[in-house]
């Protein structure tokens, strides 16, 4: 297991719990921690005892409160776009992933926060969770897939709002939006829910599971048509082991063993 700086990674009973480690800055987001991420979901892609990931901050008061700022601020117009693309690619790597990730959002997740909260394919959120992109309070934009993963989850209207006004919004009127799948009183309750999706999701055919998250995925994204990566999913789930084994089970009334194969 590589050597983090700024984020706690540990897999318990094949769910990877990765949690960004900077509660003295509200776990705002730096270069370092966007690599310990990247690093970090190599190995969850590479691990095969890895079923699903739990995204989470460390303290009481933040899942992640943005970029840390004092690095964007020496940005220009040149390294500016890498800083852009660096932290987009890793993002994309969680949203592409295989295997289940949810976030579970424990306070602020404003600007980064909030984009990597909507990188993962589901979130819970504690009751005291606020949501938002403020970068136009800085002058600039999101710029780690805010303005698109947003506007695929909530519609334009809203977040045209979000993004211009740079508001933040509660959990309850984040899950009023889509934008999050669950409330939770406390961080407890909020984990429990996390780890009681990922079972119930684990206890699926993996390769019909990372096909799912394929086409869902492939909506948004012009260069590909949803419903023929939809199809070639289909297809391709037909020859797996996992499809003899759960239309067998399905028939002969019994439950499933999925293999992964």
């Amino acid at each position: 297991m590589a050597n983090y700086q700024n984020i706690l990674f540990e897999n318990k009973g094949g769910i990877a719990h990765l949690t960004i480690n900077r509660p003295d800055k509200l776990n705002a987001l730096n270069l370092q921690t966007i690599e310990d991420i990247k690093i970090a979901f190599e190995e969850i892609y590479d691990d095969s005892s890895i079923k699903g990931v739990i995204i989470t901050g460390s303290g009481e008061k933040a899942f992640v409160a943005g970029a840390d700022i004092s690095e964007i601020a020496e940005l220009n117009e040149l390294n500016a776009r890498k800083f852009a693309e660096s932290g987009q690619e890793v993002f994309t790597s969680i949203e592409n992933c295989h295997k289940p990730v949810i976030g579970l959002v424990n306070g602020f997740a404003l600007g980064g926060g909030c984009e990597l909260a909507m990188a993962c394919h589901m979130r819970v959120a504690t009751a005291n969770a606020r949501f938002g992109q403020p970068e136009v309070n800085l002058g600039v934009i999101p710029g780690y897939g805010g303005t698109q993963r947003l506007t695929q989850l909530i519609g334009k209207a809203k977040s045209f709002e979000l993004c211009m006004t740079g508001d933040m919004i509660n959990a309850n009127q984040a899950l009023d939006l889509g934008l999050i799948n669950y409330v939770l009183e406390s961080p407890t309750e909020a984990l429990a829910k996390c780890e009681e999706i990922l079972n119930k999701v684990i206890s699926k055919a993996p390769v019909a599971i990372g096909l799912v998250i394929d086409c869902i995925n492939a909506v948004n994204k012009e260069q590909e048509n949803g419903y023929q990566t939809e199809a070639n999913g289909f297809a391709a789930c037909t020859k797996t082991t996992d499809f003899a084994e759960g239309t067998s089970a399905f028939l002969e009334k019994r439950k499933p063993v999925f293999k992964g194969e």
